[in-house]
């Protein structure tokens, strides 16, 4: 039985959870759970689920369907034990019911989870990961995953004074994004959910080598570990403008968007940059005009309303800036690696949950960030534990009009 403040109220986040795959399962190079690590795992992650309550959930890492079934089977049976405690019944007087509606749980049914395997998961020691989208109002249709391109992504690099400097290109994602049509009360709402490149870098291992020189850190490269990043920030970034032409797409239509994941860019938020779109200048009517013949030509007062208007149709928001802003704290950390602590997933809407837009059909009224059990062991006072997430759970509280 469902319980929600208003009938216009839902919950949308984003969960990695580093790893998920039955136990006995050898997934990368030596790494496997025991049947008790396993144990662990779920129970951690059904008790994360069980305090995120969220009606859609976009999960990264996941290896095979199963294993994430059973956490959310587990979740379940713990919400309705917690909903026998908190809630109410009919013989129960209680002067204000009420109050307990916000500690309900309403449990996932069947036809909720849909997954989507990663295309180049391998054999045993060489798994790859793929994602999968949970959603309490069910799927408007079977959702859609992209990872080998219909055409291939080419980018042409000029030639600075001139000339070509060559092509990179990209016809297949390192994983899966999700594109789902999600029925919320009334409205169909488009949410990918998507897990970019990571950020470890792509070296090339010589022909008949056990390995790529570079991944020696004994033999410290730093040339070549820096060509390394850039493969991989290529990469990533690339990747990052195929989601954004499925983004614009739906936008389009006028189709309300969010994006759920792990973008992997943190300080820089090079593939963020690129997913969000442009972020558009205060007053194009002070610039000069792209194709001035005279120094004082520039965008009229009307030229640059239309400018802002193109440029923020398609621009999403980030609810964690939103968040940041409206409750004036200094950052949000959603996850640690080599001790640096920074914010690499991310949910973004569309500007139909803008509070700017005053055509607006929802808003944000609250963000929430799990993550007290961040850590990656590099601080003594913070021992690394494997089987929970290196990644804090995000979630937006959104309100429809």
């Amino acid at each position: 039985m469902a319980f929600r403040e208003t009938p216009k109220d839902f919950t949308i986040s984003s969960f990695n959870v580093k790893n998920l795959i039955g136990p006995e399962q050898e997934y990368y190079t030596f790494e496997e759970y025991t049947q008790e690590e396993y144990a662990w795992k779920e129970d951690w992650l059904a008790d994360q689920l069980l305090t995120m309550n969220a009606d859609i959930v976009g999960f990264q890492e996941i290896f095979e369907r199963p294993a994430l079934y059973n956490v959310i089977r587990e979740t379940n049976e713990r919400g309705a034990a917690s909903n026998a405690d908190v809630i109410p019944s009919k013989n129960k007087r209680y002067h204000r019911k009420a109050i307990f509606k916000k500690l309900a749980y309403e449990e996932y049914g069947n036809d909720t989870l849909f997954f989507a395997p990663n295309i180049f998961d391998g054999t045993p020691g060489n798994r790859r990961p793929g994602l999968a989208m949970l959603s309490r109002f069910g799927f408007d249709g079977t959702p859609e995953v992209i990872q080998e391109l219909p055409e291939p992504l080419t980018i042409k690099f000029p030639e600075l004074g001139g000339g070509e400097a060559g092509t990179y290109t990209l016809t297949k994602l390192s994983r899966p994004i999700i594109k789902a049509r999600i029925p919320v009360h009334g409205r169909v709402i488009t949410v990918f959910n998507c897990h970019l490149k990571s950020k470890l870098g792509e070296f090339i291992k010589p022909e008949g080598a056990q390995f790529a020189p570079e991944a020696n850190p004994l033999e410290y490269d730093p040339v070549g570990r820096a060509i390394g990043e850039l493969r991989s920030m290529l990469r990533r970034t690339a990747e990052a403008a195929v989601l954004r032409q499925l983004i614009v797409d739906e936008l389009a239509r006028d189709n309300p968007v969010f994006v759920l994941g792990d973008m992997n860019d943190g300080d820089h938020a090079v593939s963020s940059a690129v997913i969000t779109g442009e972020r558009p200048f205060k007053n194009y009517a002070w610039m000069r005009r792209h194709d001035a013949t005279k120094r004082n030509h520039r965008y009229s007062d009307e030229q640059n309303i239309q400018i802002q208007e193109a440029i923020n149709s398609v621009r999403l928001t980030s609810a964690e800036k939103l968040f940041v802003q409206k409750s004036l704290r200094d950052m949000v950390y959603t996850s640690a690696f080599g001790g640096v602590y920074e914010s690499i997933d991310q949910i973004l809407m569309s500007r139909h949950f803008n509070p700017e837009n005053p055509n607006a059909i929802g808003s944000m009224e609250y963000f929430s960030v799990l993550n007290d059990h961040i850590t990656d062991g590099s601080h003594p006072e913070a021992p690394y534990n494997k089987l929970a997430s290196d990644h804090g759970q995000i979630m937006a509280h959104m309100r429809l009009r």
